[in-house]
């Protein structure tokens, strides 16, 4: 199993957001840029116009579990932002897996 980090600081997600590398679909943006380790780094964000806290958490662990059962698939050295959309609110893990994997496709970053 591979290690995962997340990021934390604005300047890591700036960094990725500058490079302009992204895709969306109906419940989530994703953004990626190559980092230069074997590790791969995820950032999530939502903003609370989507909804409070608990809406919120819920949309975090559930990317954070998509992320980890697909985490092998997934290409190395890659800084990974996913940021919220509105329509996430009533939404299941299946529905949230799929259009995380939707995104991997998209990227090209599955192996």
């Amino acid at each position: 199993m591979k290690f995962t980090e997340s990021l934390k600081k604005h300047e890591q997600f700036t960094e990725v957001y500058n490079a302009k590398i992204s895709y969306a679909n109906r419940y989530m943006v994703m953004y990626i840029k190559e980092n230069q380790s074997e590790i791969n780094r995820l950032g999530i964000t939502i903003t609370k116009k989507v909804g409070n806290s608990i809406v919120r958490h819920r949309f975090k662990r559930l990317v954070r579990e998509s992320y980890r059962l697909n985490e092998e698939m997934l290409s190395s050295g890659l800084d990974i932002v996913i940021v919220a959309r509105n329509s996430v609110k009533d939404t299941g893990f299946h529905e949230i897996e799929s259009a995380f994997l939707h995104l991997c496709r998209l990227h090209k970053i599955l192996n």
